[in-house]
């Protein structure tokens, strides 16, 4: 039951994961002396290697002064994806609940799992499309040296997972035989 579980939690794990760590969108660029100038741009705070401290909230007041449709945009990617950690908890706890229950909730349950899987991808597949908008369009990252940085793939395979595991679960639903108890035996009276 715990392997079974292990897909779901990966995909917790990688959103988790995603929140926590400020690399959504990065800036890199080396100057001509060599020395290398490094920004992460995280759901909550930027970090940069010249700032001291390196890390501070992001986006706060200052950066919203001038643009409240990319703080507006950016603090509703962050709390969908948030949104996202708790549906995919949800999830996995339904899922060790369904497997752990007798036949009818493993011959039942799949649906309910399935539909946990497909909001969770969905939460997610709109956080991802709305920080690629902002990468697209916002002139702050129209400068070259900026990038879509690892914690934006993390939640991309996270969200992929979950649309994989739910096409999953209702493929092996139709096309496996029901969970039978005992199988029936020929009568050998009235053979």
């Amino acid at each position: 039951m715990l392997t079974q579980a292990l897909p779901p939690a990966i995909a917790t794990v990688l959103t988790i994961v995603s929140i926590l760590t400020p690399h959504w969108v990065s800036y890199t660029v080396t100057a001509d002396t060599g020395s290398k100038f490094q920004k992460y741009i995280g759901l909550h705070k930027s970090c940069s290697s010249v700032d001291d401290p390196t890390c501070r909230p992001f986006p706060n007041d200052d950066d919203c002064r001038d643009d409240q449709f990319f703080c507006s945009m950016w603090r509703s990617s962050g709390f969908l994806i948030s949104f996202a950690t708790i549906v995919e908890l949800a999830t996995l706890i339904t899922f060790l609940v369904v497997m752990a229950g007798g036949k009818y909730k493993r011959e039942s349950g799949w649906k309910l799992i399935g539909c946990f899987l497909l909001a969770d991808a969905a939460v997610e597949f709109a956080s991802i499309g709305i920080m690629a908008y902002l990468f697209d369009t916002d002139s702050q990252f129209s400068i070259p040296g900026w990038s879509l940085d690892w914690s934006w793939v993390l939640v991309t395979v996270s969200a992929s997972v979950s649309v994989v595991l739910a096409v999953g679960l209702a493929v092996s639903a139709w096309l496996l035989p029901p969970e039978d108890d005992y199988e029936y035996l020929e009568d050998p009276i009235d053979s």
